[in-house]
């Protein structure tokens, strides 16, 4: 028997009257939202302790409770709900709580349309779906969570991906807990009540959608309400779908109106996106985050302080990691910190507080002057950020932006500093989950702007590492030169004599340098650093030496007898009793030692303890370098390309 249909007009009839159903439904369930109890905002217990006084909005982590609400608690937007849940059985199961500030969404009007009815509808299933991923408790205190079975089979090929576990992260709250993670010591720091205000300034482009939003939360709930004055957020022409309307829904319903979206409708960069957030910020103070990041406890105060102190203060907080597999959140000697500094290949680099740095700022926990920043991760005064220059708009994309302005900084009459009580976690990617408009080397070409504007001489050491560059089309920067001269710059020998001193200058601040090669055979072999990771220690190695001087092959021997490159020097561990020993490059100390080496005018170049030879030996290109017992052979002769008189 077939099956009768029904006539077309009765089943549109009967289609109308259930949409007419589902609307009047959700009407009823929108007017219950918005009964008078629901509308109370939030209220938080002030922290009363040393450093804060009873009107403080931020809570103390182990006496949060939550108020208001309380009469339909089901009702709360999403988060809310969830922290407000595990503040109140959290505690049994040893979870800290977290901080909760006054939320008070976007309203949506009392008189829903049809279309808002939808609309809404549309939205909570979308956030229902991801709240529904969470497990309760994973990952808070910032602790590692590591995934097993075929779910960690799917994280690890997701990584290849994201760059970081975006499986796991869906699983843990965008409004975890984590680590206090600063020094003790500056939980007894008071600070100022009329301190200015910020804009916090993210910009993304196809990020995972839990890492940002927990940034955005991280922000709202460790910064005070009184200072924050916007969270700006730019959407630098994503493609991915849940960044489209599921963002405009979770801003309109979940997300309080001081958080603002910014759509570029074309791909900028990070650059020209940075400076579209700070032409839309209005707060007296421009806080530059990555859409990666988790706030640490009152980060936002000690940034806010300094700069009232000081406007042309340009400050970073110390970024914490945030492990990229287990999201951990480490935390180790809050004292322990380091600054910023970068190569002469035009890379950023950590190194070390210097003693007299150590002296200068008189406490662990007092702004530490920093050569460099990451550039990740910044806070400056609003009208000095155009002041002294803003962004170079001539650079594309991303890279050097950082060291141009770090130089300009400093140069021009700022200063650069780390402030340690504030503190920022970070995902710290193996490689970029993005691609580069055109497949450019945004990087090479903006460092080499930067080279050509503020680095003056000095810029032939960069080109000696990338002399691919020297010809290529970087662009106008007469402009920037104007800016310099406008603002009476310094030269950068004078950053380098009096920011950063203890920095190695290639060809100045050695006896010897270029390519270190022996020609007791033909083709003449050379000191190479066979593209090995500079980052950890390594065995030098031989290799053909190339027509021109090139970065692989650079060595100096340093007026301090350090045979080294830019940061690593060679030293022979000791090894008793043996003919031969490899060389190890490995981070230069400075305290000579076992980095102690000195030439002869036989060409022999020795290891003072050992009092052992550089020897070739016979070996050939690729192999390691050896020390051997000083002979009078020609493959312990060796030549540097430059002579400088003592």
């Amino acid at each position: 028997m077939g099956v009768k249909l029904l006539h077309p007009r009765r089943r549109s009839l009967i289609f109308k009257m259930l949409m007419f159903c589902t609307f009047l439904g959700f009407v009823g369930l929108w007017y219950k939202n918005d009964e008078p109890g629901i509308d109370t905002p939030a209220e938080l217990e002030p922290r009363k302790d040393s450093q804060q006084d009873s009107v403080n909005h931020i809570q103390d982590p182990d006496k949060a409770k939550f108020h208001g609400h309380t009469d339909k608690p089901d009702h709360l937007p999403g988060p809310i709900l969830e922290v407000s849940n595990r503040i109140e059985q959290g505690e049994a199961a040893g979870i800290p709580a977290p901080v909760l500030q006054n939320i008070q969404p976007h309203k949506p009007p009392n008189l829903p349309s049809p279309q808002d009815a939808a609309e809404r509808m549309r939205a909570e299933m979308w956030f229902q779906e991801d709240e529904r991923k969470v497990v309760r408790g994973l990952g808070e205190g910032g602790k590692m969570v590591k995934l097993s079975g075929e779910e960690g089979k799917l994280a690890e090929e997701v990584m290849k991906k994201e760059a970081f576990n975006l499986i796991l992260s869906d699983k843990i709250s965008v409004n975890r807990s984590v680590p206090d993670s600063r020094d003790p010591l500056c939980k007894t720091l008071h600070y100022d009540q009329d301190l200015p205000t910020a804009s916090v300034i993210i910009i993304f482009t196809n990020e995972a959608w839990s890492p940002l939003i927990r940034t955005i939360w991280s922000v709202i709930n460790r910064s005070p309400p009184r200072f924050l004055k916007e969270i700006v957020l730019v959407d630098d022409f994503s493609d991915r779908a849940e960044l489209g309307e599921k963002l405009d829904l979770y801003l309109k319903y979940r997300l309080p109106p001081l958080v603002k979206l910014v759509r570029l409708k074309e791909r900028h960069g990070l650059i020209r996106a940075r400076l579209a957030g700070a032409r839309e910020a209005v707060g007296d103070v421009l806080i530059f985050l990555d859409s990666h990041c988790e706030a640490n406890d009152m980060w936002m105060e000690p940034l806010l302080q300094r700069i009232k102190e000081s406007r042309s203060a340009v400050l970073v907080p110390i970024i914490d990691v945030i492990d990229d597999s287990t999201l951990e959140y480490y935390h180790g000697n809050g004292r322990y910190f380091q600054v910023g500094g970068f190569t002469w290949s035009g890379h950023f680099t950590w190194i070390e507080i210097s003693e007299k740095e150590q002296r200068r700022r008189g406490s662990p926990v007092g702004p530490t002057r920093s050569p460099t920043m990451a550039g990740g991760l910044f806070a400056i005064e609003r009208n000095y950020f155009w002041e002294i220059g803003s962004y170079d708009d001539g650079m594309d994309v991303w890279g050097g932006e950082n060291l141009e302005m770090s130089f300009r900084v400093w140069m021009c009459g700022g200063t650069l500093e780390t402030i340690p009580c504030s503190r920022v976690g970070h995902i710290f990617r193996s490689f970029h989950p993005y691609t580069f408009p055109g497949n450019k080397d945004t990087h090479g070409l903006n460092t080499a702007r930067m080279a050509e504007a503020w680095m003056d001489d000095y810029k032939r050491l960069f080109y000696l590492y990338r002399p691919e560059l020297q010809q290529a089309d970087y662009g106008d920067v007469s402009e920037r030169r104007e800016l310099r001269n406008r603002l009476q710059c310094k030269s950068f020998k004078w950053y380098l004599d009096n920011v950063y001193p203890q920095k190695f200058i290639l060809d100045e601040d050695s006896v010897a340098f270029g390519r270190l090669r022996n020609n007791a055979t033909k083709p003449d072999i050379c000191f190479d650093n066979l593209q090995r990771n500079e980052k950890s220690p390594y065995n030098m190695g031989l290799y053909t030496c190339h027509s021109f001087t090139s970065s692989s092959q650079f060595m100096s021997l340093s007026k301090n007898g350090e045979l080294r490159r830019e940061e690593v020097c060679a030293e022979v561990p000791p090894t008793p009793g043996m003919p031969t020993q490899r060389v190890r490059m490995v981070r230069c100390h400075g305290r000579r030692g076992n980095q102690e080496w000195y030439l002869t005018q036989t060409g022999h170049v020795v290891h003072k303890p050992s009092n052992k030879c550089l020897d070739r030996a016979y070996k050939q290109s690729m192999d390691d370098v050896f020390v051997a017992d000083c002979a009078n052979t020609i493959t312990q002769q060796w030549l540097f390309d430059h002579y400088n008189s003592l």
